[in-house]
């Protein structure tokens, strides 16, 4: 063998665990529920490999970035919470004391989280280096999806997958949240989000295709917009907004100057969940197991196989 095709072959080679961490250090992660499989696998955000797969509780859900580096994931049909620490690619805590959490908001200071649980009807503050329940809050409905704005001053959370209202939660003293109001959206809603301007909260519909765009001190939709078939999910950056809808399989960018679509990008079918981060948008597919990863202009450049079904993904800095 020459020196050439000795150096072909060791670039087609599966890295070594050591390469493999060294691989992870170096770069963005893109971290991937397997719910079928009991683990999450984290991927190149670069590159779309999958790098290591990382065992944990059965029936990994939800997964959510918390302070860059850290994730929490929800364990529906187990009544758990993992937190996991993105650079080390380890189990940090298992918090068992959830009925059927659901997802995850993280606070901007990057330690404390806000963990939705679905059939107890709560929101619950989590302290996640300590690995740590803080307070719990009863909001009368099965909480579902969650959103916190940049300041993490204020939580709002939709009560069911199709939701006739969405509480609003005070969390500026993170260990004392306070329900503030509900909103009664113009349909049955599932998604929330707030954009990076901080005025305005997006709500996705379980039940039409719309969406409603609210200023954040009103209880009315500013104006709604026409969407894909329900569920929608979405997520933003500073220009834009992403929605998805897995059952129709489409990616759609909207400019957050006017709320109008200008990209439609087709994703596997079952593409439900969306997540934006480290200049990434992902989405992975229930149905399919597949992640497909995105520019921030909705430009699709890898197409992972992933597992038979992922639920969630999020990015994390992947550095110590």
């Amino acid at each position: 063998m020459n020196r050439r095709e000795f150096l072909v072959a060791v670039a087609a080679a599966p890295l070594a665990p050591a390469a493999l961490a060294r691989a992870a250090a170096a770069a963005p992660l893109v971290l991937v529920t397997a719910d079928t499989e009991s683990h999450v696998a984290a991927l190149s955000a670069a590159s779309g490999q999958v790098l290591r797969r990382l065992r944990t509780e059965p029936g990994p859900r939800s997964i959510e970035t918390v302070g860059g580096r850290l994730a929490v994931v929800a364990h529906t049909t187990r009544g758990a919470v993992s937190i996991v620490d993105g650079a080390a690619l380890r189990v940090m805590h298992v918090l068992r004391s959830f009925a059927e959490p659901r997802y995850t908001a993280a606070h901007p200071a990057g330690r404390i989280a806000f963990v939705t649980d679905s059939k107890l009807g709560e929101v619950v503050t989590v302290d996640v280096l300590r690995g740590s329940v803080l307070a719990r809050l009863a909001l009368d409905g099965p909480a579902r999806h969650v959103t916190i704005d940049r300041a993490g001053r204020t939580v709002w959370v939709s009560l069911g997958s199709k939701a006739e209202l969405v509480a609003v939660v005070d969390v500026t003293t993170p260990a004392r949240p306070r329900l503030v109001r509900k909103v009664r959206p113009p349909f049955l809603a599932h998604d929330v989000g707030f954009s990076r301007d901080q005025r305005h909260i997006w709500v996705t519909s379980g039940s039409d295709g719309r969406l409603a765009v609210y200023d954040r001190r009103e209880r009315r939709p500013l104006f709604t917009l026409p969407a894909d078939a329900p569920p929608q999910h979405v997520t933003f950056t500073r220009e834009f907004a992403y929605v998805t809808s897995g059952d129709d399989g489409t990616f759609r960018v909207h400019r957050l100057s006017d709320g109008r679509a200008v990209r439609t990008t087709p994703v596997p079918v079952g593409s439900y969940n969306v997540q934006e981060g480290l200049g990434r948008v992902v989405t992975p597919s229930l149905d399919r197991g597949t992640l497909c990863i995105l520019t921030p202009r909705g430009v699709l450049l890898h197409r992972t196989q992933v597992a038979p079904s992922s639920h969630d993904a999020c990015l994390v800095t992947g550095r110590s």
